[in-house]
């Protein structure tokens, strides 16, 4: 073990310990992925232990760095995989709790390893030692993915767009020089991030000097919808699902664009500035992990992330979801999928014959036994509105963004609990119909409304100061329907029962917002091109108010595109 000659008994002790503490963190992480994925007390006793090794383990390499370079050998890209490690608990741990800060965390890490160099002397460093030099580059290249998707979900684009370049550099000497097998893979991940970055850019936010500026759309106090003072908080949102399917979406590291969208929508702004950290002393875990373990205390809904779930999956995650759901809390299950057509237009049965959403394409069991026809077979993995049923015995607020969306239209209140469903728009203009790569409408109008707007009217660039005098509009629309929804007599008590949480609010108003947008421009024609609620929300007190006609028809003046829009109450408005 030793590098540099015979080890007293002081630092046999040193390089002992360290290679335990190596051995006990490799150990504590490899088990990591046997831990369940879904519920809340499984698995944070396990990450607790984890974080503490590691948490030792960084301290004791900085402390005793100088005997550990100099008589164990301790390579700077070692010193990085522990680094890359704690990056990844971080990075896991916000997964599982929701809680942004996190997030922020694991960036600091595998911002650390980046600005020290780390990996770069890699293949120099061990041209003579043990260990295969191609190996260390998939580290280095996982490295990279994994800090670009931190990097994403922070939204720090410009930062993504330099990693993204160095990545594709690392790529290529790594193909060009071993010529490896999984070559293939590594360029269609590079593929991926580049088609994801290019189709969330559907508008450019531009500075006085042309520059883009990059904005966030998670929840901030600025842009938190008022509530009526004194009005009683009934239900909070606590368990979230995210499910996403779609086949001409793009993804990346298991987000759709939509679930990346939606994610957003559904947290808070890290409360942490990162901008002016000093990353001259290298980071390490702080603080206690388990403050959020507290979920009162919680900043965050917690929340599941599911891409192409089985229905079996799915099921598992519902129900733990359920199980875990307090008192006065509220469950929030979103779906954008591919829809899944039924067998009947017109049936007494709606919880299947209408069809569903179709979550995983994976075929099973597709041979029909002996005597059953072919056509009475079921898609296997297709969500149906009666799947959802057992689950309405709590509070359910219900969001499907899919081309058979009316599947989920007549939802029967079975146990008597709140329960709320918002349905996208099953069409959109054939101008607009090549475009599902970069994410579906009603998901965009709930994520960023503006954008949307701008979306709709074929605005692609628009200077920073219009888009904040716009953004006054949508402030000033989300104030008034917020009165109106108070103030409505012919409102279904189940909407005022969510009303009082900030996210639900948030997208009970953006979704009014996206009906009245849609039923005004000339390009929507017709009730297929119109998201739907059930219960229906009432037309006169809101959703065809003309204090809210006005301000978004205001909107389109500001932005000249008042002559995409039509007047109410004119013929091709279909309510």
């Amino acid at each position: 073990m030793s590098v540099d000659g015979i080890l007293d008994e002081s630092e046999r002790k040193v390089v002992n310990e360290f290679c335990h503490l190596l051995e006990k963190s490799k150990q504590l992480f490899n088990g990591l992925r046997d831990l369940p994925q879904y519920g809340h007390k499984q698995w944070q006793s396990y990450f607790g232990r984890t974080f503490d090794v590691y948490t030792k383990l960084w301290k004791f390499q900085q402390q005793h760095r100088q005997i550990l370079d100099n008589k164990y050998g301790l390579k700077r890209w070692q010193i990085g995989e522990v680094a890359s490690k704690i990056g990844q608990l971080y990075y896991h741990y916000y997964l599982r709790t929701s809680e942004t800060n996190y997030l922020s965390e694991s960036f600091s890490f595998y911002s650390a390893i980046r600005m020290r160099a780390y990996y770069s002397k890699a293949t120099k460093e061990d041209s003579l030692s043990q260990v295969q030099i191609p190996d260390l580059m998939v580290k280095k290249l996982r490295y990279y993915a994994r800090f670009i998707v931190v990097c994403l979900l922070l939204k720090k684009m410009k930062l993504v767009r330099d990693l993204v370049r160095e990545l594709a550099k690392q790529i290529d000497d790594y193909t060009s020089t071993y010529e490896p097998e999984d070559q293939m893979e590594w360029n269609l991940v590079l593929g991926e991030i580049k088609a994801f970055i290019e189709a969330d850019n559907i508008i450019n936010v531009v500075d006085v000097d042309s520059s883009t500026i990059v904005l966030s759309h998670r929840l901030t106090p600025l842009n938190t919808p008022p509530a009526d003072k004194g009005a009683p908080v009934y239900l909070s949102l606590q368990e979230i699902l995210i499910v996403g399917n779609c086949h001409e979406q793009v993804k990346f590291s298991e987000l759709t664009l939509d679930m990346f969208r939606m994610l957003q929508t559904l947290e808070r702004e890290p409360q942490e500035d990162l901008t002016n950290q000093i990353y001259d002393v290298s980071p390490a875990p702080g603080r206690q992990l388990f403050e959020n373990g507290d979920r009162s205390r919680r900043d965050n809904p917690h929340k599941y992330l599911l891409y192409k779930p089985t229905y079996g999956q799915l099921n598992t995650f519902l129900a733990s979801a359920f199980k875990e759901l307090p008192p006065n809390g509220a469950m929030l299950l979103y779906i954008s999928a591919d829809g899944c057509l039924g067998n009947a237009k017109h049936t007494d049965d709606a919880a299947y014959d209408l069809g569903g959403v179709v979550t995983n394409s994976r075929r099973e069991g597709e041979t029909p036994s002996k005597g059953k026809r072919p056509g009475v077979l079921k898609e296997m993995h297709c969500l149906h509105p009666g799947d959802l049923y057992p689950y309405t015995r709590k509070p359910l607020f219900l969001i499907v963004d899919s081309d058979n969306s009316s599947a989920f239209q007549g939802f029967p209140t079975l146990f008597g609990q709140p329960l709320v469903c918002l349905l996208s728009p099953e069409q959109v203009p054939t101008t607009m119909q090549d475009q599902h790569q970069k994410g579906n409408l009603f998901t965009l109008f709930l994520h960023c409304p503006l954008m949307a707007f701008c979306y709709v009217c074929n605005i692609i660039d628009i200077p920073i100061t219009l888009w904040d005098k716009c953004q006054m509009q949508i402030d000033k629309f989300m104030a008034e329907a917020s009165k109106l929804f108070v103030r409505a007599r012919k409102l279904d008590h189940s909407y005022m029962q969510f009303f009082g949480d900030d996210f639900l609010r948030l997208l009970l108003l953006r979704f009014v917002l996206c009906y009245i947008v849609l039923i005004l421009h000339r390009g929507f024609k017709g009730p297929s091109y119109y998201p739907v609620s059930h219960p229906s929300l009432p037309t006169d007190e809101i959703l065809e108010h003309p204090s809210l006609y006005k301000i978004v028809l205001d909107l389109a003046s500001i932005l000249e595109v008042r002559g995409l829009f039509a007047e109410p109450g004119e013929g091709d408005i279909i309510a």
